[in-house]
């Protein structure tokens, strides 16, 4: 039986080893949740929704033991495994309280005897390719409001998160979810290219935009649904009339948080000339304020690099950008020790020809560029083939508005960055991605629409 090794990215050292399924586990696992789906796509609404609040109770109850085995996986402060598990709690509540209205029988026509209704049926058996980075956000934006519809779900966490997926998995079927209406496959990629062989009626991916191509290509004979979230090269302007300080302590946030590996983390910052010198001052310094060190360390900030290769195009991003002319303010090299470490890095004098300001870091890094004014802002924010998150500091809201209102991305933000809310779509533009997660749109893609012409004898 295949196996797979997890090992502690902090440290280097193996923490566990778990059965990896094969073509052959998929397969069967996939029969299984089709046997089983139309059972629990027939159970009562009230009876799914008081297994996803016994889910949401376990959590609570166990909050710690799972931020502990999160932060040994993949890395993550402890601090910030923590506000990940708390964070689940409200995407949770919502998904409670909003399906049984979201994916009710709608009438839409009643006169002289004809009606039409809109019903919403469960797509059926739902695949779910997570991400490592927010395992419990990501795969719980699919994994539940897909059970909640009536769908059985097979989840594949990714290989970096692979113990957290057993336990949302655990959870799950300890809550009253059936065992075959919520599969669990685990391995590396293999294990995700059988998955898609398998007869789905969705597939439901986060990671990178070369791994969603991929997934595209191959299901496109299938006809199946297809959600791909696939990051994005985030960036936010700030205005002439923003506050220098606040604008500077939120963004480097923003950057920094979960090490940089954030989906909507803060790659790209355009400062308006005048406020450039006194941007930069407060943000180096706040980065330099970060705390690097042991991720179960209640006052860590800057945790490890979960993924080794990741370390390589970090370090040819900075030399990229020094080849080029940029001026390091911090960090821009790996610290020495055991396990996956970069340091928190700040470049200025920064320019588009920089695969800095191109390609997504996914890591503590970020390049600050001056510009003239609003237009300039707009138009480098726009220059790339991504589109996830845009924000714009400023004290002028209708400001924010037109300007926002003319970048290409799926969420934006005035005054904040790096924020998700379950009452909002989370969807991208270009290569970000296709479909949706969240917001009372997210739960009902994972239904299908029925027509229903009714007429009365």
């Amino acid at each position: 039986m295949p196996t797979l090794k997890i090992h502690n990215p902090a440290t280097g050292q193996l923490i566990d080893e778990r059965p990896a399924d094969d073509a052959a586990s998929v397969a069967a696992k996939a029969a299984a949740a089709r046997t089983t789906q139309p059972a629990w796509g027939a159970t009562p609404l009230r009876e799914r929704l008081a297994a996803i609040e016994r889910f949401r109770a376990a959590i609570v109850a166990e909050v710690d033991s799972l931020a502990a085995t999160l932060t040994q996986e993949v890395g993550k402060p402890i601090s910030q495994s923590r506000n990940e598990l708390n964070g689940l709690l409200p995407r949770i509540d919502f998904f409670l309280a909003q399906t049984e209205k979201a994916i009710a029988d709608q009438t839409v026509f009643d006169d002289n005897g004809m009606r039409e209704r809109i019903g919403h049926v469960p797509l059926g058996v739902v695949a779910n390719i997570s991400a490592w980075n927010y395992p419990y956000f990501v795969g719980c934006n699919v994994i539940v409001p897909a059970l909640l519809a009536g769908n059985a779900v097979l989840y594949k966490p990714s290989e970096f998160a692979a113990l957290t997926g057993l336990h949302i998995a655990r959870l799950l079927h300890a809550a009253g979810v059936p065992q075959d209406a919520m599969q669990t496959v685990i391995g590396a990629g293999d294990v995700g290219s059988a998955l898609l062989q398998q007869r789905i009626d969705g597939l439901f991916f986060t990671g990178s935009h070369a791994t969603g191509v991929k997934i595209a290509s191959a299901l496109a004979s299938k006809l199946v649904k297809l959600q791909l979230e696939l990051g994005g090269k985030d960036p936010t302007y700030v205005r002439a009339d923003a506050d220098a300080k606040v604008a500077a302590e939120s963004l480097a946030d923003g950057a920094m948080y979960n090490t940089g590996q954030s989906c909507c983390s803060v790659e790209r910052i355009y400062v308006h000339e005048s406020l450039h010198d006194a941007f930069v001052e407060r943000f180096v310094a706040t980065v330099k304020g970060f705390k690097v060190g042991d991720p179960m360390a209640a006052d860590t900030y800057i945790g490890a690099i979960t993924r080794a290769p990741q370390l390589a195009v970090l370090d040819a991003q900075v030399a990229d950008a020094k080849a080029k002319g940029a001026t390091l303010r911090t960090g821009g090299e790996r610290l020495p020790g055991p396990g996956n470490w970069y340091a928190p890095t700040v470049f200025t004098h920064v320019n588009h020809t920089m695969e800095l300001m191109r390609e997504e870091s996914f890591g503590p890094i970020i390049g600050i560029q001056k510009v003239r004014n609003d237009d300039e802002a707009v138009r480098l924010m726009n220059d790339t083939r991504y589109g996830l998150t845009a924000g714009v500091y400023t004290n002028d809201e209708a400001k924010a508005r037109e300007l926002l209102g003319r970048v290409n991305a799926g969420s934006v933000y005035w005054n904040c960055c790096d924020r998700v809310s379950p009452r909002l779509p989370w969807s991208g533009y270009g290569d970000s991605g296709i479909g949706l997660t969240l917001s009372t749109a997210g739960i009902q893609t994972f239904t299908r629409p029925k027509a229903w012409h009714l007429r009365s004898p």
